[in-house]
């Protein structure tokens, strides 16, 4: 039990919409076929000339106002994205520069798409051991900056935007983090991926496959992974959950597609208790699941006292959970 609270969460999204409509007519597929093969009609895309990291600066600053805070008050700042502005120095140092960050301790995570819930751990063990008294957890991607257009399979799921979480200690006796649990399988590496652009494959030479600079994905292959490997992890994180959601009131699950949330539901998990934003916002790969966490306590559907679980998947094939207590 890490004895934290989530004291306020924010959302910063791009104001163009693109539609699973208008994507499918330029990639030439049908339109109704690629909004049930996705689950997604519509997403937000930042512009050309933006900077999608000040949409995690407005994210943060709004939460950091939702609960009281000034940014000189912010003990721990933790960048948590699957994308970044740049290999060096990490996303946290632009993030600390644009919201006035100064002096404290700011990092990144990577875990793909369940950053956020690794970042929301390590704060709450700085928490929890006295190092910190708050902590802020942002999420900011642009995927829309890294598509192949040309590959429907991952260019009509992905939208972009940021949402921010701030921690801080527990008000009251076993109210935090429950259980956490987090696991890695690689045979589902080459699943989802970047080829290029690290220290393998740092810039362009000649005969190199540009498509490598953009995000690949085998789906068929990373679901039937996560269908054999998810259901004995959600038993690890809780026993019961592999078939029910006995205990717990909400689920707060990465928006990963159409087909990843229908295996949701063979898990006998009631589908009035899931909280969706795949529809309207696509996979916004880390920022999934804070910002559908966003949705979920604006629209009162997780109050004090509730058992609220926080669960994905992301490339790796990585698996990871979190029940909070609310």
């Amino acid at each position: 039990m890490l004895p934290t609270r989530i004291l306020a969460t924010a959302s910063a999204l791009p104001a163009g919409v693109v539609t699973t409509a208008e994507l499918a007519e330029r990639i030439g597929i049908d339109p109704e076929r690629a909004v049930r093969a996705t689950g997604v009609r519509e997403r937000r895309w930042v512009e050309p000339g933006e900077d999608p990291l000040r949409y995690g600066a407005r994210a943060l600053t709004d939460a950091l106002t939702a609960a009281g805070l000034r940014i000189d008050q912010l003990d721990l700042l933790i960048h948590a994205s699957g994308g970044t502005p740049q290999p060096i120095p990490d996303g946290s140092a632009h993030l600390a520069e644009l919201t006035g960050f100064r002096g404290g301790q700011a990092f990144s995570v990577h875990s793909t798409c369940v950053s956020a819930l690794v970042g929301m751990h390590q704060a709450a063990l700085q928490i929890a051991t006295g190092q910190v008294r708050s902590a802020a957890v942002v999420s900011c991607e642009a995927s829309s900056r890294g598509l192949d257009l040309t590959d429907p399979e991952s260019s009509l799921l992905f939208g972009d935007g940021a949402a921010a979480v701030i921690l801080g200690p527990a008000e009251r006796e076993g109210q935090g983090i429950v259980r956490y649990l987090a696991q890695m399988w690689p045979e589902g590496a080459a699943a989802t991926e970047i080829r290029a652009g690290g220290y393998r494959s740092f810039r362009p030479a000649p005969g190199d496959d540009l498509r490598d600079y953009a995000f690949r994905m085998d789906g068929k292959h990373a679901l039937k992974l996560a269908h054999t490997r998810v259901p004995p992890f959600l038993e690890q994180l809780r026993t019961g959950l592999s078939t029910s959601l006995e205990g717990i009131d909400r689920v707060i699950p990465h928006q990963t597609s159409a087909a990843g949330m229908t295996l949701l539901r063979r898990y006998g998990w009631p589908e009035e208790k899931i909280e969706t934003t795949l529809e309207h916002l696509g996979n916004v790969v880390a920022a999934s699941i804070p910002l559908t966490l966003h949705q979920a306590l604006e629209q009162g559907r997780v109050t004090g006292g509730d058992q609220v679980l926080l669960v994905g998947t992301g490339a790796g094939l990585t698996t990871t959970g979190m029940v909070l207590s609310w």
